[in-house]
């Protein structure tokens, strides 16, 4: 288990109140709200189990594992380079590009607050699973922690955007969350022993998703 001490660190980096803009972007939910795609809570948790198992989240998650896996083995600012080059490649669309690079620049600022030499390791500009997952273990927060808050973190966001546009009442958001922990859980001790191999996904309703709200109007997020 992680430290008590640093685990507060992670308790803070991955809490909606830290200054990363993750608010802005929805990452194509917006799209499928707009176009009936997601209307209640039921079709919200398909919407987001889909992401979890077969998307984007899953996809995040093992690129964090490796991230930390190399801050560990202190492999150096070339093993970081080519694994931000991955997960910028492998962005579906060009708001999914900017959202992982301005989230993951501006996570790398903010926790500049808590020293480390890792900083000068990073590459730049640093997708937000890569700078999360090396930053952590540089702190000495253990992989299954980061992931779990980290993926929490990510649902968290995508029920915020669903709350504020189908709308859904402030309960029924809490109860996607809580019929999601189990599918959140899983995915973080599985991403844990992953590598880059087993990165593949079929969700395609998402990504398409994601590039039509480049010409959705009006909208509200930036993703």
């Amino acid at each position: 288990m992680t430290d008590p001490t640093a685990l507060q660190k992670l308790l803070t980096w991955l809490s909606p109140a830290f200054p990363v803009g993750a608010f802005a972007w929805s990452a194509g939910l917006e799209t499928a709200i707009a176009r009936r795609r997601v209307i209640d809570s039921a079709s919200l948790k398909n919407w987001i189990e889909g992401a979890v198992a077969h998307g984007g989240i899953r996809t995040d998650s093992i690129i964090l594992a490796e991230a930390w896996r190399i801050a560990c083995a202190k492999n150096g600012r070339t093993a970081l380079r080519d694994l931000a080059d991955l997960a910028i490649a492998l962005a579906p669309a060009a708001e999914r590009h900017r959202e992982t690079l301005l989230t993951g620049n501006a996570f790398i600022i903010a926790a500049k607050a808590w020293p480390s030499p890792i900083y000068a390791e990073l590459p730049a500009p640093c997708p937000y699973p890569v700078a999360v997952g090396a930053i952590a273990a540089a702190h000495g927060i253990e992989l299954p922690d980061t992931l779990l808050a980290y993926l929490t973190a990510g649902v968290h966001a995508q029920v915020s955007v669903a709350v504020r546009l189908v709308p859904l009442g402030q309960t029924d958001g809490l109860a996607v969350m809580a019929a999601l922990e189990p599918a959140i859980a899983e995915l973080a001790g599985a991403a844990a022993k992953s590598g880059l191999d087993d990165i593949g996904g079929i969700a395609y309703a998402a990504d398409i998703a994601q590039m039509h709200h480049e010409t959705l109007e009006p909208r509200i997020f930036r993703s």
